[in-house]
């Protein structure tokens, strides 16, 4: 499990993350989500070991992350929504290299995501389009059989098809002992992937819950006109959304961007009734 106990952050003189404490149990998909600016990339680094916390721990199953130890590392992969390729390596070649650093690496298993995605893993990089290089990375990152999977903007770069192939291989590949976190602003890409949901705001964190969480306490009503007593409502093709307090226990079908614009509108009831 990843735990993150007091932290605090800050790049020189701006402070980005302020006594926040989060756990990620294993076994799920978390969304990551937030405006520009608040954190998400550093969040994830701050997980892998890329950046030292100013106070405060990050632990993997008791490791310090950034002591980047070796057992630490091969348990974890992070693929930046970046990546600076060379032009004349291929992504057989790329986990090749990789390969000695992850002793539960499958071959195999790289090749079928390879072939599901369709990239030829001896094509060189510099013949692929950057939404073909970035499928490799997935199928890479995927391959390495570690427990932890950190995503910067996954989908950044696929077209229709391939963010749905992310879509289902995502989901099938999820385990017991894995956790996936995916920090993305395409939020339509992954709706029916990540739960439950973080999100961040500046300094701080505005919500982390579940979707059975989040339908217990907000309910998200579809109809032609809008309810000026919501929390929040927004217009959409044929009436509004509206967003308001279940105090009926009712079931609903909850809308990720609807569900962030509520918390960002409504900072410190959704922290109240979130605890």
């Amino acid at each position: 499990m990843i735990e993150i106990r007091n932290l605090d952050f800050s790049y020189k003189k701006s402070p980005v993350f302020n006594n926040i404490n989060l756990t990620f149990p294993q076994g799920c998909i978390y969304g990551l989500l937030g405006e520009n600016g608040v954190g998400k990339t550093t969040l994830l680094k701050l997980i892998c070991g890329l950046l030292r916390p100013v106070h405060g721990t990050v632990t993997l199953d008791g490791l310090t992350a950034h002591d980047r130890q070796p057992e630490m590392l091969q348990r974890i992969v992070f693929l930046p929504d970046e990546v600076s390729l060379p032009d004349n390596s291929t992504p057989q070649r790329y986990v090749d290299e990789l390969m000695p650093f992850y002793p539960n690496f499958a071959q195999g298993t790289f090749l079928h995501l390879m072939q599901e995605l369709e990239v030829e893993p001896d094509r060189k990089f510099k013949e692929m389009s950057f939404g073909q290089q970035k499928k490799s990375l997935i199928a890479a990152s995927l391959s390495l059989g570690t427990d932890y999977v950190l995503f910067d903007e996954p989908t950044n770069g696929l077209d229709i098809p391939s963010k749905a192939q992310f879509r289902s291989i995502l989901s099938r590949r999820l385990e017991e002992r894995n956790t996936i976190i995916i920090s993305t602003h395409q939020v339509k890409d992954v709706e029916n992937l990540i739960d439950p949901i973080i999100i961040l705001d500046h300094d701080e964190v505005l919500l982390k819950a579940s979707f059975r969480e989040i339908t217990d306490r907000l309910y998200f009503a579809y109809g032609t006109e809008k309810d000026d007593t919501a929390l929040y409502s927004e217009m959409m093709p044929g009436g509004y959304v509206s967003v308001t307090r279940n105090t009926e226990g009712l079931d609903s079908k909850v809308s990720i961007e609807v569900l962030f614009n509520t918390v960002m509108k409504n900072k410190e009831t959704i922290k109240q009734m979130f605890g």
